[in-house]
């Protein structure tokens, strides 16, 4: 072979090995390209949540890089304005959101809320309930119309904002969609959604009146028990109301603004007055008389019942240790409220009291609503056992109204039940009416209650609660609510009446 083959095959072989080493660094090149751009993916799409980087395979030259990212990532501390549960902005990224477009002057915002979803929690667990949660964000970012944003506020509400108008029919569409059956982990859950609406062409304003009304919606469709609910402009001083009543209370009850009247019961066997019940009123003095019906609830879910419940205890007893120096015997009946009968401790706190104010136990009636009793029956009977350990006189208040069950009613360590005074609607003009009373006094009566029936306003009603065998009655027929001098002289004239 001439040199010149010799050098052309030489050539040959040289450019297939160059050709050949060229085809491998390209392959190897498109190799780490490509996991580099896996890798860019993967942390665009985890950029809100805190997820291990993992991949089928990783190139070696990656891997310390890998392992450094991985401890970046579980060091770099979740944005401050997304919800790591479910990668959706969380409250504080919702408000720059809104707050970089205002003013928004259309549109709707749109607060969905999840009803009863601590029974889900309490049922199925925490970790079950996150999985619901993560579950609704999703459904939610997929629907139709698709909301223009999305965010997690907290706990099980979500805000959803349309920059267009939606009609109502959309909008129970969207409910519907929402509360279809969800499947978590394997289980189908059923739940029910509601809705608070702001229209913004209506309503806008800066950010947080926004939120606040939309709030205010949502906070309306739970009270009227609907699925949906639009923010009203009067609504905003329905909350002004109840804001200032609530900041008022610490200062009502130190200022003297509270007080109690004291209402007689006309006992149907002896004809006297043995008992009587210390109602709460206030006399705000901006808002004028305030019934109990509006400021306890607001002192329940504000958390401040307490204070009113240990006022009321303390000036009731204060008031019988007074009486009693005077030879003046009463019992005297006070509510107490769900919040009260969570304390372990209320029995030993309410006997401190009468020891303090040196007055028996026997002349203290606890009245306590039935609903309240039914709310966790175990807890019930333990809390009045322990008050009737320390001797104080318990009864059922608002019987009949609870939907409590029958069978258990015997179990309720109590001396008395009170019957509701809706009871006596159309009582005069209604059989059924009366068939519905006399029923409910013979239960209780079987089931060994002393039985009172609230809102007496006839004699003709007295004289035939009498005939059912009605041990007490109470209502203004009787007796108004009088302050405590009044009721004392009222009490000895009705005691002196009945003795001749």
């Amino acid at each position: 072979m001439s040199v010149i083959n010799i050098l052309l095959l030489f050539t040959l072989l040289l450019t297939v090995a160059l050709i050949a080493v060229t085809v491998v660094a390209l392959r190897y090149i498109q190799r780490q390209r490509r996991f580099l751009s896996l890798l860019s993916q993967t942390l665009a799409s985890q950029k809100n949540q805190h997820i291990a980087l993992n991949f089928p395979s990783t190139p070696k030259l990656f891997e310390p890089l890998l392992q450094v990212l991985q401890q970046l990532q579980q060091q770099v501390p979740f944005s401050i304005e997304h919800d790591k549960l479910t990668g959706l902005a969380n409250r504080v990224g919702c408000k720059r959101y809104l707050k970089c477009r205002l003013p928004l002057q259309k549109g709707l915002l749109v607060l969905v809320d999840i009803q009863r979803f601590r029974f889900v929690n309490n049922l199925f667990g925490f970790a079950f309930g996150d999985l619901l949660l993560q579950d609704l964000a999703k459904r939610i970012e997929t629907l139709t119309p698709t909301p223009d944003f999305v965010a997690r506020m907290n706990g099980d509400e979500f805000l959803m904002f349309y920059q267009d108008e939606l009609s109502d029919e959309s909008l129970q569409a969207i409910k519907l969609h929402l509360q279809r059956i969800f499947e978590i982990e394997q289980t189908p859950i059923s739940v029910k959604m509601q809705l608070g609406v702001l229209n913004l062409k209506l309503h806008n304003a800066d950010m947080s009146l926004m939120l606040r009304r939309l709030d205010l919606a949502l906070k309306k469709a739970k009270q009227c028990k609907k699925s949906m609910a639009h923010y009203q402009q009067d609504d905003d001083m329905v909350q002004y109301r109840e804001l200032l009543i609530i900041n008022s209370l610490p200062k009502a009850l130190k200022q003297e603004q509270m007080y109690l009247l004291y209402q007689a019961k006309l006992n149907l066997h002896s004809g006297d007055c043995q008992q009587v019940e210390a109602l709460i009123r206030w006399q705000h003095p901006s808002l004028g008389s305030l019934s109990p019906v509006e400021f306890i609830p607001l002192a329940e879910h504000s958390g401040m019942i307490d204070l009113v419940s240990y006022w009321v205890l303390d000036t009731v007893l204060a008031q019988q240790a007074a009486w009693l120096a005077q030879g003046f015997e009463v019992k005297v009946a006070v509510n107490l409220s769900t919040s009260d009968l969570d304390n372990p401790q209320l029995a030993e706190e309410i006997n401190a009291k009468l020891k303090h104010y040196n007055v028996p136990a026997a002349s203290l009636v606890i009245e306590i609503t039935e609903s309240v009793l039914m709310e966790d029956l175990e807890r019930t009977i333990s809390r009045l056992q322990a008050l009737r350990r320390i001797g104080v006189k318990l009864a059922i208040d608002d019987f009949g109204t609870g939907h409590s069950s029958l069978a258990y009613l015997r179990f309720l360590p109590v001396d008395e039940v009170k019957i509701d005074k809706a009871f006596l609607e159309d009582f005069d003009s209604d059989n059924r009416s009366k068939q519905l009373i006399k029923s409910s006094i013979e239960l209780a009566k079987n089931l060994g209650f002393e039985v009172t029936v609230e809102g007496v306003e006839s004699k003709s009603v007295l004289e035939q609660l009498k005939s059912f065998g009605v041990d007490t009655i109470q209502g203004d027929y009787y007796a108004k609510p009088l302050e405590p001098e009044a009721f004392q002289a009222q009490f000895i004239a009705f005691n002196q009446q009945a003795s001749h």
